[in-house]
């Protein structure tokens, strides 16, 4: 044979040996394809979890980045608290008293002298005191939630409200007519810093979920400020966009991304973007607006409206209202907190000498109970939770 027939035969033979090896590769590849594929819409990859936000240093870390709220379910008292009755404390403003409810009997078993004006009953940060603010008396009252004793007031000028760094390390008085933040030792409640605002009546606040910062409530001049918490500076000022703004109450969302701030003039809800901290719209409630509560299932905020006797249920994965419940024969709903197996709303009637208790799966009046004259800022307690950022029980 000649030898380039040879060399041509041998080529094909090659070539189409090649050829079918392509083809079983392509072949194989294409099925291999295919089950990825399959495999692929079977099985989508997980959504990442959400990560926790580095927070203020010396801050006990956030357990769901989801829930910052997620510590304050049914049952989950801090060892801390778990031998405390279980306990409502009213102060009564007109009256410099505090009355103590039992919750199981709706009865005022007790009723405790304090000094001028208590406005609110703020649990400390380490949760083992409650400190009544006795604001034209310049004064804080503690008292024992073990016992119920009050022990030796402290001296502390124009005692609006309290509230406590996410760390534990300061606490802070919100003096609202001498229009000042003042952040003191949380135990003898000795002065560290006094920070002067241009604002008028700071009164209310919630913390940012790393705790690095806080939005204040400034309720006669219709502004909002935000506090470097480490600092100790007001980093930010803004006019609420509403003719006669009254804000009132402050709490964050469950996933820590918006703040709400109750407005009584407004009649609704603010809700801001804490971190931009630009313009906030205006959500409509009811009338005189003024308190904001976190369910215990973190799902819903019960928001009071002091001027009409009801309360407004808003949804937070609906982003929206949802129910609005009425009190019977009115009243003027203001300041509280649930209970700790979160069955029960309980709130002051600021203008009626009384306390509403109200059942939190149906939004019926379960009892109506007489106590002294002017009761403001109530607290439930114990509540769940690891430590207090303090008003009535903000607990984290």
């Amino acid at each position: 044979m000649h030898p380039l027939i040879a060399l041509t035969k041998r080529t094909t033979a090659l070539l189409a040996g090649a050829l079918l090896a392509l083809f079983a590769l392509f072949v194989g590849c294409s099925s291999h394809g295919d089950e990825a594929r399959h495999t692929k819409s079977a099985a989508l990859p997980a959504k990442p979890k959400a990560v926790a936000p580095a927070g203020l240093p010396g801050m006990p870390p956030v357990l769901d980045p989801d829930d910052i709220y997620s510590a304050d379910r049914p049952g989950k008292l801090s060892p801390v608290v778990r031998g405390f009755p279980s306990r409502v404390y009213v102060p009564n403003t007109g009256s410099n008293t505090v009355s103590v409810i039992d919750p199981t009997t709706y009865k005022v078993i007790g009723t405790i002298p304090v000094g001028v004006q208590p406005q609110h009953v703020v649990p400390s940060w380490d949760m083992k005191t409650l400190w009544v603010n006795n604001n034209r008396g310049h004064t804080l009252t503690p008292i024992d939630p073990a016992t119920g004793v009050a022990g030796k007031a402290v001296e502390v000028h124009d005692p609006y409200n309290l509230y406590f760094t996410p760390n534990g390390k300061y606490a802070i008085v919100m003096a609202s007519l001498d229009r000042e933040l003042v952040f003191r030792d949380p135990h003898t409640m000795k002065k560290v810093k006094s920070t002067p605002v241009s604002c008028y009546g700071v009164n209310h606040a919630d913390f940012s979920a790393d705790g690095r910062y806080f939005v204040v409530s400034c309720e006669f001049s219709g502004e909002l400020l935000k506090v470097d918490t480490e600092k100790m500076e007001v980093i930010g000022r803004q006019k609420l966009p509403f003719p006669g703004a009254m804000p009132q109450d402050v709490k964050l969302s469950p996933d820590g991304k918006t703040f709400y701030i109750a407005d009584m003039m407004a009649h609704g809800v603010w809700v801001l973007d804490g971190d931009s901290f630009l313009k906030p719209g205006l959500l409509p409630t009811g009338k005189g607006c003024h308190g904001l509560y976190i369910s215990r299932d973190s799902k819903e905020m019960y928001v009071p409206n002091r001027g009409e006797g009801s309360i407004s249920i808003f949804d937070f994965k609906q982003n929206r209202l949802t129910k609005k419940w009425w009190l019977p024969d009115g009243g003027s709903p203001d300041m509280g907190g649930v209970s700790a197996d979160g069955k029960v709303l309980w709130l002051s009637g600021r203008y009626d000498s009384e306390v509403y208790a109200i059942d939190t799966t149906t939004g019926r009046q379960l009892a109506r109970i007489a106590v002294g004259s002017g009761p403001h800022g109530l607290a439930v307690y114990p509540q769940p939770g690891r430590y207090s950022l303090g008003h009535t029980g903000v607990f984290r």
